[in-house]
């Protein structure tokens, strides 16, 4: 393959990756649908109770998925779960808590609030594997530490919500939504771990057939929170301005969390593997786990403005960390090629 070829294949696997993806475009396509047919009465009702049993299921297959061996071999590398679970419960919510003294009149408030949620969840799992793999960090650990976020997150995530919501006025800790959340998310994922012996290489060998029930419960969750909003005239509360103010939050959010991830991992003495696993697995956010979670945190409540600095946080995360996993890569492959050219420089 010639040098022109191949700098045309990497500008349109590049261009491929900075593009938002298939769920992405199904996430706008589901906003759209809510904003012109939006669900209401019955129906709204029923597809409420469709949506919980969904929601269930995809948290039974996460627990089924999860090998035990990748986790009691991934526990040995303690240190650098520490930073990420530190990263992703700690740092998030203090520079949340700080981007509050944006005035309302450039960041309204209800917005404010789901940019804090979103920086007191668990991190993503599949993404932070994908693109941690992509640039040649340690995938084991990856694995071991998204997964730890998100059965973390169940408990965590609540208690900073009440404490976090609590501080700036805007209502305190719910032992229902906790209790809420143990029963809709927790339980079904620990069913499925106690059957993942069973079931597990079943259900990873299925990946592509499983894969829409990941997907159609999150779309379905979306479906009925922007429902609900629009109902309630979630696009006549806010702007094109306010919607261009929490992407340049979430933005800026994004961008410390990576400088702080991939140079205070550095400064703490990481290998580069780990430091590209805590870059990674440190500076993303599940919408995965966010949307069920802000469904039943916050039932009875239109969720629309809540979940969507997180839906927009999420496609900006995977165009930037896909660029940085890049970079990443051929970095690598320049060193690789270097060590190469001086081992057969080097006398034999």
């Amino acid at each position: 393959m010639s040098d022109k070829t191949m700098t045309h294949y990497s500008s349109e696997t590049a261009m491929r990756r900075f593009l938002p993806d298939t769920f992405t475009i199904l996430l706008v396509c589901t906003v759209i649908l809510a904003s012109i047919f939006p669900a209401s009465g019955t129906f709204a009702g029923w597809f409420g109770v469709a949506t919980d049993f969904a929601i269930a299921l995809l948290f039974f297959l996460h627990g089924a998925r999860l090998s035990r061996d990748v986790v009691i071999a991934g526990l040995l590398h303690w240190r650098l779960h520490l930073v990420i679970l530190l990263t992703t419960f700690g740092l998030f919510p203090i520079l949340g808590l700080a981007i509050g003294f944006i005035p309302d009149s450039i960041l309204p408030q209800p917005l404010y609030l789901g940019i804090l949620f979103l920086c007191v969840l668990p991190s993503t799992v599949q993404s932070s594997i994908a693109f941690t793999s992509m640039a040649g960090g340690n995938v084991p650990a990856a694995i071991c530490s998204a997964s730890a976020s998100n059965i973390f997150g169940m408990f965590l995530t609540p208690l900073l919500v009440g404490l976090l919501f609590s501080v700036g006025g805007h209502g305190g800790f719910s032992f229902d939504a906790l209790e809420q959340i143990l029963l809709q998310l927790l339980a079904p994922f620990v069913v499925g771990q106690i059957l993942q012996p069973w079931i597990g290489d079943w259900i990873r060998s299925k990946k592509k057939i499983l894969m829409p029930v990941d997907r159609g419960s999150i779309l379905m969750v979306v479906y009925l929170a922007f429902s609900t909003a629009v109902v309630e005239g979630l696009w006549h509360t806010f702007s094109i301005g306010d919607i261009a103010a929490v992407i340049i939050a979430d933005m800026v959010l994004l961008a410390l969390v990576l400088v702080i991830t991939m140079y205070g991992s550095r400064w703490l003495g990481f290998n580069r593997a780990d430091e590209i696993t805590i870059t990674f697995c440190g500076s993303k956010k599940s919408l995965a786990s966010g949307v069920p979670m802000a469904n039943v945190i916050f039932a009875g409540q239109s969720i629309g403005a809540i979940v969507l600095p997180l839906m927009l946080f999420h496609q900006i995360q995977l165009m930037v960390c896909a660029v940085i996993a890049q970079k990443y890569a051929a970095a690598a492959a320049r060193r690789a090629t270097e060590k190469q050219l001086e081992e057969a420089a080097s006398p034999a």
